[in-house]
């Protein structure tokens, strides 16, 4: 069994899209997914399955809620090892002069192609900071994720590929659940 890490955007959010952990959970159980765990209220989930394409893993989720609760929400599936090298090759949390408190991850469905990035002049969005690497968008935002105008919308529309973020606390939180898998 292979542990996978499925990130929902959009659930739970100012009362819309309301989902209960618990009851996503037991959905996910019905649909094969093992040990399936949650944290906290954003659709952070961890679980076992055979090895798959994460593509498929997606679309398996996606279908599901849409099935269970007409909900048409983003979802990205990562193996736990990918999850760890995203995790790992964040440059912000061990620079001294940042605080972690203010770094994310913005985690892409796919890889965007180099012309998108180009497109995208770091210093026209300061004090923000921002790397893309592979399938990830490492924030720092020292004005806090609320202010910057780097959110979903913004790599969605300039990278044309799905995007969810998450802090850095939630980040090595899930990296915690899937070690301990």
């Amino acid at each position: 069994m292979t542990t996978y890490i499925t990130i929902l955007r959009g659930i739970n959010v100012s009362g819309r899209n309301k989902i209960k952990m618990a009851d996503l959970r037991k959905i996910l159980d019905e649909t094969g997914l093992k040990n399936v765990q949650t944290y906290i209220q954003s659709g952070n989930i961890v679980y076992q399955h055979e090895a798959i394409d994460t593509k498929v893993l997606s679309k398996l989720i996606k279908n599901k809620i849409a099935e269970v609760y007409d909900y048409d929400v983003p979802v990205i599936t990562l193996t736990s090892d990918a999850l760890a090298t995203i995790a790992r090759t964040h440059p912000y949390p061990t620079d001294d002069a940042k605080d972690p408190a203010y770094c994310h991850i913005t985690f892409l469905a796919d890889e965007p192609i180099p012309e998108s990035i180009s497109q995208i002049k770091p210093e026209d969005y300061q004090p923000d900071e921002f790397q893309i690497i592979g399938k990830a968008v490492y924030l720092y935002c020292p004005n806090g994720y609320g202010k910057t105008k780097l959110n979903n919308s913004f790599w969605e529309k300039k990278l044309k590929v799905t995007a969810t973020t998450r802090n850095w606390k939630t980040t090595n939180k899930l990296v915690e659940m899937v070690n301990v898998q």
